[in-house]
């Protein structure tokens, strides 16, 4: 039977901003990304419960390169959408935002995708392209300003050259932040999905339709749709919708939502997360059902030796493509550079997506360390170098080593960290978001340096719109050789 209410998500940890297209009976789900990259992983489904990832749009510098690893910059959310044969994907770049939303096509959704087109003259984010019955595209988008009304231009999508002026045809409910746009069109009615509320904990998504594509836009009396606000449901923030007509012509819904734990005001670690729930229609109007859907656990777990000759998709790096910084090394595994002259990190690393994991890293013990990181001001690690091991945690301006020991006398060493839920104490509180234990494995057993409080790597503490991801970075200016790496859920 299904769950009363959808508390699992199909796209576990930092996923944000979900959209959906389908063709025929295969579903596809992106994503945004933010300063990671690859750009906008694409994953594939035929139950719309079960996904797997076929690749990244945007995996080449000539598509996407970032100045920085600064949090929360780059790829904002992306639109996915299927029409005459090929998939367009558009989204903003907020690094380069007054160029206007990048646009990208192919014929196989795994790739290649071309190299970008950009929309320029619409300023903005939260991109979103519809086609209507004549062919005629309409881009829709969200200005980003507090307050300010959802806009929509006649684009064409190959060159990105806008052939109509900008419009604005509708400012939402009232609530604050209205973005995300998607349009739709059913039967007569054209229908204008919204976030609203802020992504944080008054997210929301509501709705509006008109007979015509240009409005007036009339809000639908229940709005909003979906909100989890000011409820005790483990799963809040819900809102960032996109909505996909089935083949059986029932409808379904993806959207974000966080699955916050501790004490008030509670904290989210792995981001934003994508969930399902059915939709149905009544009077014309969506509704939407958190019943609909019986979703399993994702299988996360995750092992590489390196003896592909291809970088598993799965892999991220915060500002640069990892095959800018790393190379594979026959018999020996992943080489890791240093970060180079511009500041970029070189953080070979994939998304957390479970509240309690194990991951190790095996790296040859003169300089490697296996990294937790929120951003670039909010991290812990456990690194081996100079024959120590040793555990460092940097929060905002605070930069402290921990703990260590000396390396055991090898040379290579395994490197773990460890995620728990704390036990719940008297009145249901619980001491902190989680605990990150941090040590090292000899002898087959895991010997533990230092337990950290995690909240200080969730969003609540360090602001912006990821999650955690975790992987290894070279301790200082030598290569880093990483032998074998493992993630699993607990």
């Amino acid at each position: 039977m299904p769950h009363p209410d959808s508390t699992t998500p199909i796209l576990p940890g930092f996923h944000p901003d979900p959209s959906i297209c389908r063709v025929d009976d295969d579903y596809f789900v992106i994503t945004s990304t933010f300063e990671y990259l690859p750009g906008v992983p694409i994953f594939h489904s035929r139950d719309l419960v079960r996904w797997r990832l076929i690749g990244n749009v945007l995996d080449r510098e000539d598509q996407l390169s970032l100045p920085s690893s600064e949090g929360s910059g780059g790829i904002f959310a992306p639109t996915l959408r299927f029409h005459d044969g090929r998939f367009w994907m558009i989204t903003t770049n907020i690094n380069r935002v007054g160029e206007g939303h990048l646009i990208v096509s192919a014929t196989d959704p795994a790739g290649p995708w071309t190299t970008p087109v950009y929309a320029t003259g619409a300023v903005g984010i939260d991109p979103d392209l519809f086609w209507d019955t004549d062919g005629t595209c309409y881009l829709t988008w969200a200005s980003g300003r507090p307050g300010s009304p959802i806009s929509q231009a006649v684009v064409n999508p190959e060159t990105g050259e806008l052939l109509s002026e900008r419009t604005d045809v509708w400012g939402g409910t009232g609530l604050a932040h209205p973005e995300g746009p998607h349009l739709y069109r059913r039967g007569d009615w054209y229908y204008l999905l919204l976030a609203e509320g802020g992504t944080e904990r008054g997210h929301a998504v509501t709705v509006a339709r008109s007979r015509s594509v240009r409005g007036p836009y009339e809000g639908d009396p229940a709005n909003p749709i979906l909100s989890h606000r000011s409820t005790s449901h483990p799963v809040q923030n819900t809102g960032h919708a996109d909505l996909v007509e089935r083949a059986d012509g029932s409808w379904a819904m993806v959207h974000l939502g966080v699955r916050p734990v501790g004490p008030s005001p509670s904290f989210h670690v792995n981001g934003r997360e994508t969930f399902i729930a059915g939709v149905r229609w009544l009077d014309d109007w969506p509704v939407v059902d958190e019943t609909a859907f019986d979703v399993p656990k994702s299988h996360t777990d995750f092992d590489d030796d390196f003896s592909s000759p291809h970088l598993d998709s799965r892999w991220i790096a915060p500002g640069r493509h990892p095959h800018e910084f790393i190379e594979a090394a026959v018999d020996v595994g992943c080489v890791i550079r240093p970060s180079d002259s511009t500041g970029h990190r070189s953080l070979l690393a994939i998304r957390v997506e479970d509240q309690e994991w194990d991951a190790r890293a095996t790296v040859d013990a003169d300089g490697g360390r296996l990294v937790l990181r929120l951003d670039d001001s909010h991290w812990v690690a456990v690194g081996s170098q100079d024959g120590a091991i040793s555990v460092r945690m940097v929060v905002g301006p605070l930069d402290q080593v921990l703990a260590g020991v000396p390396a055991p006398d090898a040379p290579k060493v395994t490197l773990a960290i460890r995620a728990t839920l704390p036990a719940a104490e008297p009145y249901g509180r619980v001491a902190a978001a989680d605990d990150l234990t941090l040590g090292y494995v000899a002898e087959d057993e895991f010997r533990a340096l230092a337990t950290v409080d995690g909240r200080y790597l969730s969003t609540e503490v360090a602001a912006g719109f990821t999650g955690r991801v975790i992987g290894v970075e070279p301790t200082g200016t030598t290569d880093a050789v990483l032998r074998r790496f493992s993630y699993r859920g607990l």
